[in-house]
C-alpha cells in the first residue's frame, strides 16, 4: 500500500457493515490519483457495501477513509460531491419521466456549467446530446446505463465511483463505456473506482485491481500478464 497521504482515495483498516454485523473487516486499500482501481469478486463479497461506506452512506465503524490525504469522516454525501465525488451505481436510479436533458442537469448545481457538460459527455456518448428531448424512461437498457455514467461526468468528477455498470450489456455497449472512462482517466485525470464481474471490461480498462473475499482483500496487483488466471482463481474458491 502507498502512503495513504500521497492516494486519491485511502481506506485505512476499515470495519463497517449492518447493525452488528461487519461486513468489512479491517480492509486497507489505496486509489492513486489519475487510475482506474477494479474491486472484483463474487456477490455477496461485500463490494456495495464498500461503496457506500466510502459515500458516507453506511456508518465507518473503525478505520480512516481519507480523500487527498483528508478525513472524510464529517463530509457526508453532500461533502463528497462539494468534493467532486461522483457515483454511478448499479440500480439505475435515472428519473424515468424526466427528459435526457433533465437527468444530466441534475447532476450540476448551476445551469452555468450545463454546456460544458455537455460538450463533455457528447465526445463520449454523441446519440444523447441528439435526442436530449427523449424520456429516460424511453431509452433501452444499455442507453440508461450510458446515461448514468453520463451524468456522473456532468459534474466533472476528480474520483468517480462505479458499481457493476456492465452486468447486462451488449458488448458493443461496454465497449464504448470502457471507451468513455479511459478517456477521462487519460485526458482529465479523473481517478475511477470500478466494482465489476466482468473480467474482460476490467483488463481492458483497468490499471491495478483487488479481489473481495468475505469482506477482506483476498489479493491484487497491477494489470499484468497473468492477471485474468489469477483473479479467475479467486472468482471460482
Amino acid at each position: 500500500m502507498s502512503d495513504v497521504k500521497t492516494a486519491k482515495l485511502a481506506l485505512d483498516n476499515v470495519t463497517s457493515g449492518y447493525g452488528h454485523v461487519d461486513v468489512i473487516k479491517s480492509l486497507s486499500l489505496d486509489i492513486r490519483r489519475g487510475e482506474i482501481f477494479a474491486l472484483m469478486g463474487k456477490n455477496g463479497m461485500g463490494k456495495t457495501t464498500l461503496l457506500k461506506t466510502i459515500l458516507g452512506l453506511l456508518p465507518l465503524k473503525k478505520g480512516r477513509i481519507l480523500l487527498d490525504g483528508k478525513p472524510t469522516d464529517n463530509l457526508g454525501p453532500k461533502g463528497l460531491v462539494d468534493a467532486h465525488v461522483a457515483y454511478a451505481p448499479q440500480d439505475q436510479p435515472l428519473f424515468q419521466d424526466l427528459t435526457i436533458r433533465d437527468n444530466l442537469r441534475i447532476a450540476l448545481r448551476s445551469d452555468r456549467d450545463l454546456n460544458a457538460g455537455f460538450d463533455r459527455v457528447q465526445g463520449h456518448f454523441p446519440f444523447l446530446t441528439d435526442r436530449l428531448g427523449q424520456k429516460a424512461g424511453t431509452l433501452s437498457g444499455g442507453e440508461q446505463k450510458m446515461l448514468i455514467i453520463a451524468r456522473s461526468l456532468m459534474m466533472q468528477p476528480d474520483l468517480l465511483l462505479i458499481d457493476e455498470i456492465s452486468e447486462g450489456l451488449q458488448p458493443t455497449v461496454i465497449a464504448r463505456i470502457a471507451d468513455a472512462l479511459k478517456t477521462e482517466c487519460e485526458a482529465n485525470g479523473t481517478t475511477i473506482l470500478i466494482v465489476e464481474q466482468h473480467l474482460s471490461f476490467v483488463l481492458g480498462i483497468a490499471d491495478r485491481w483487488a479481489v473481495l473475499k468475505l469482506g477482506v482483500i483476498d489479493d491484487s496487483g497491477d494489470i499484468a500478464g497473468d492477471t485474468q488466471d489469477r483473479i479467475l482463481e479467486h472468482l471460482r474458491i
